[in-house]
């Protein structure tokens, strides 16, 4: 009978409770039984290689003991169980204690949290003493290695110090012998007749050598000294940033080329066997149209890097400008790819509305590789590499000398680069707007035919509140917060230099054209800001909706007139889109009047006198233009001096309202707020300043010579602004001159305009030049009113500013020959403005400034 194994039960015991207090690791674990195959919660602690458990953490006695020497410990998966149980067992971690010997069934725990199970086999892993006896093998042989070095380094420090005194005894001998010998030199001297010559000394040999090795010291000495100067000096420190410049464009190519691959092997050549497949969730014209040229780009710079790290590879000769030689010929395939990157990113996006597109498509981007980036963002990557080449280069000959043998070839390939990207830039740009367009119609059910129209620019688009349109004394009973109000009067609003689209959107997302008054043409169009001071039920509506309401009366030609009443969500909401859709409404109106008052008396229009200015679209030193064209068909500047952007800003023949909101959006870069108000403040008092010469020239050569000896100068009288007097006695009176119906142009259709009768040479020179001066006036007002409505930061932090515009508008106001609709323009900046210095509780309200500016005097002179 075999007799069971004895052990020293009360150690164990005593092992137990020092595992119990200061174990290892100790906590609540499930036990797998080997009877019924239970799971039971024990308390396991772990100490030194012996693992003990107990039924509880207060019990004094252990259930059971493992020893550990020679286990493995392990993770396993979850059991295979029913899909009812699934989520419990989810949320479970097993592991295995397997023993080192065949028989022995390994102990099966478990965990409710993934991290206890980590540190549980870590610690069990751990507890081995074999391990530890390993481990302090080692430690001691490195102990013992490293005692030896140290006793190896004591026996050379003393030989190298017993050296040292040597050679200082031998020094302090040579340097006694040195003197006895220069003494003798001396003596020989004083002896001159003394002609005897003795062979040399072997001391003075041993001496030579001495000098020869001080010589030689001193030469190593001064080279040391000139090698440490180079390395401090500019010219190498600007060797070490060219250097650390060339790494980074190698290391940056090394990550483009692989996520150019990445693109390539995860994302299009899976489309293209998915589109081969019996059922394509995509077909290849579309793979095509979003990838287009991408391989090829990817094996253009794949063969770029490999000649990089060639070069690398022959350091420290090092030449670059061979390959961009090379690589600038093949970089045309970038324009088509840029030139077909909005439409692929289009394409893109209407094949994500097949689900089993966007299920393989998303199954694609789940790839390790990817890093959670989608297919968006590396068709994005090659935008950015010709930018990121040129910066590459700028920095590249920064850091280069300009006696440096490849100089020229970067420099070159620089300018390549540069005309490259503005070609692309150009390209972009000009089809950006209408890709915008044809966005926008894709997305109207019904079409839009206008949105085809080339010359039609996108400003703005919004959400708006459209108002019923009820009786009179009935839009007081609409409130705000109606529910119905917001669900059936919210409209999607579309404005354009020229049309004002309005639209409802279904529960599709699909946009539909409203049936009436759904495309407003902005010439037919008069916005009405603030109601009339006159009108109760326009008043009373403004309270109720907080003057967050506006009004476009349009005047169609072929229809009865209509209102089309709209409620921005905020004042600066409202503030912005009736800004942007004045200033469109100007636009057209003030080219329309340019243009009739040009062609009148010249054989020169508009369009080609601005194409026979070459100040418009001529590149110069102070400025240079862009091969896209602005709302007015103008080049748009790529960059220029502050005058020629305040010389564009002020230019009364045209005004692009993108230029206007790019210059009050960027002008605290390259000037001030005071330079910008002294230029409007000029263009105000003298306006034929803003016209150039030649266009001024052009507008006055009429056909009778009846003007020849009033020559155009800023003395002239007729030219300038005279506030303390009235208007020249040459100018027919408000009431019955054929200026105010010519300036109508601003706020009537302009239908209007061209049914006046047709006066003598005097009037038209006298109202041209008044028309001139109403430009100017209306110019410095939509400057200003956009200035104040979208970017009263400015104001707020500026007091200076405040003031100087506020004086301005005063003059403004002053002046007796002011229209009507100019003044209460006028007054209603003046209102915006003085809102930053009043309390709310104290403010005017426009009617009231109005009805006050009538009241004001004009200055006398002293």
């Amino acid at each position: 009978m075999q007799k069971s194994v004895r052990y020293n039960e009360g150690h164990a015991l005593y092992l137990s409770v020092i595992a119990r207090k200061e174990g290892t690791k100790r906590g609540y674990l499930s036990k797998k039984t080997t009877e019924n195959s239970k799971w039971h919660e024990k308390f396991f602690a772990l100490y030194q290689n012996v693992l003990f458990y107990f039924d509880t953490d207060q019990s004094a006695r252990p259930s059971g003991i493992y020893l550990l020497e020679g286990c493995t410990c392990e993770r396993v998966p979850a059991l295979k169980v029913s899909t009812v149980g699934k989520d419990a067992l989810d949320k479970l971690h097993y592991f295995l204690v397997v023993f080192g010997h065949d028989g022995q069934k390994p102990l099966e725990l478990r965990t409710e949290e993934e991290s206890d199970c980590d540190e549980w086999v870590e610690a069990i892993q751990q507890a081995s003493y074999s391990d530890i006896i390993i481990e302090r093998e080692v430690l001691m042989q490195k102990y013992i290695h490293l005692v030896q070095i140290v006793e190896t380094e004591k026996v050379a420090a003393n030989q190298l110090r017993t050296q040292l005194e040597d050679q200082d005894t031998e020094i302090e001998r040579l340097k006694s012998e040195v003197t006895i010998i220069a003494l003798n030199k001396t003596k020989e001297r004083m002896r001159p007749y003394h002609v005897h010559q003795e062979e040399e000394d072997p001391d003075i040999k041993k001496i030579k050598k001495v000098q020869s090795f001080m010589r030689g010291w001193l030469c190593r000495r001064k080279w040391k000294i000139i090698v440490q100067d180079y390395i401090c000096s500019p010219h190498a420190e600007s060797m070490r940033k060219r250097n650390q410049i060339v790494f980074n464009m190698v290391e940056a190519e090394t990550e483009y080329v692989h996520q150019l691959s990445i693109l390539v092997n995860c994302f299009l050549r899976p489309l293209r066997m998915a589109a081969s497949s019996k059922k394509p969730p995509i077909s290849h014209d579309d793979v095509s149209s979003i990838f287009l040229n991408s391989e090829t780009i990817m094996f253009l710079h794949e063969i770029f890097h490999q000649g990089l790290k060639a070069r690398i590879a022959n350091w420290p000769t090092l030449v670059l400008a061979d390959l961009f030689d090379i690589l600038l010929p093949m970089l045309n395939i970038y324009q088509e790819f840029v030139r077909n990157h909005q439409y692929s990113l289009q394409v893109l996006a209407n094949c994500k509305q097949n689900r089993d597109f966007d299920k393989l498509l998303k199954q694609y981007e789940s790839n390790a590789a990817c890093e959670g980036r989608m297919l968006e963002t590396f068709l994005t990557y090659p935008m950015f590499q010709i930018p990121r080449y040129i910066i590459t280069l700028h920095e590249l000959l920064a850091h280069t000398p300009h006696e440096h043998v490849e100089r020229k070839s970067l420099e070159f390939a620089k300018s390549k680069l540069e005309e490259l990207s503005r070609v692309m830039h150009d390209e972009v740009s000009d089809t950006e707007n209408i890709r915008k367009n044809l966005a926008i119609e894709r997305m109207i059910v019904e079409g839009c035919d206008i949105l085809l129209d080339t010359s039609q620019t996108f400003v703005r688009q919004g959400s708006l509140i459209q108002l019923p349109s009820v009786e009179r004394g009935k839009l007081s009973k609409v409130r705000l917060g109606s529910l119905s109000l917001k669900k059936e009067g919210e409209r999607q609003c579309f404005l354009f230099t020229k049309h004002f689209l309005i639209c409802t959107r279904s529960s599709g997302g699909k946009l539909h054209l409203l049936k009436q008054g759904g495309v407003l043409s902005l010439i037919e169009c008069t916005l009405i800001e603030e109601p009339d001071a006159n009108d109760e039920d326009a008043k009373n509506s403004g309270q109720v909706f907080g003057h967050l309401d506006f009004k476009i009366v349009v005047e169609p030609s072929d229809a009865p007139a209509f209102t089309v009443v709209l409620l921005a969500p905020s004042r600066q909401e409202k503030a912005a889109w009736t800004s942007d859709i004045s200033q469109c409404i100007d636009n057209i109106r003030c080219n329309g009047l340019m243009t009739s008052v040009f062609e009148e008396n010249s054989k020169v229009t508009v369009p080609h006198m601005i194409k026979s200015d070459a100040r418009l679209h001529k590149d110069d030193v102070d400025i240079c233009f862009s091969k896209t064209l602005n709302s007015c068909k103008v080049p748009q500047i790529r960059y220029a001096s502050v005058e020629r952007l305040l010389e564009r800003l002020t230019d009364l023949r045209f005004l692009s309202i993108d230029f206007l909101n790019t210059f009050l959006h960027t002008y605290r870069i390259f000037t001030t707020a005071t330079v910008v108000m002294e230029k409007l403040a000029d263009i105000y008092k003298k306006p034929f300043t803003s016209i150039p010469v030649r266009s001024l020239e052009l507008f006055f050569a009429t056909n009778q010579n009846n003007r020849s000896g009033d020559h155009v100068n800023d003395k002239s009288p007729r030219l300038c602004r005279k506030f303390s007097s009235p208007p020249p006695l040459s100018i027919p009176s408000r009431t019955s001159s054929p200026c105010t119906q010519m300036f109508g142009l601003f706020v009537l259709p302009l239908r209007y305009v061209f049914s006046f009768a047709v006066f003598s040479n005097s009037e038209r020179t006298c109202d041209k030049e008044f028309i001139i001066r109403c430009a100017a006036t209306n110019r410095v007002l939509n400057v200003l009113r956009h200035w104040v409505s979208k970017h009263s930061q400015d104001f707020e932090m500026n007091g200076e500013l405040k003031m100087g515009v506020i004086c301005l508008l005063e003059e403004v106001l002053r002046d007796p020959d002011l229209l009507p609709q100019e003044r209460k323009a006028t007054a209603n900046i003046l209102r915006q403005v003085t809102q930053y210095l009043l309390d709310k509780n104290l403010i005017m309200d426009e009617d009231t400034l109005y009805d006050l500016s009538l009241k004001i005097e004009p200055r006398l002179p002293a």
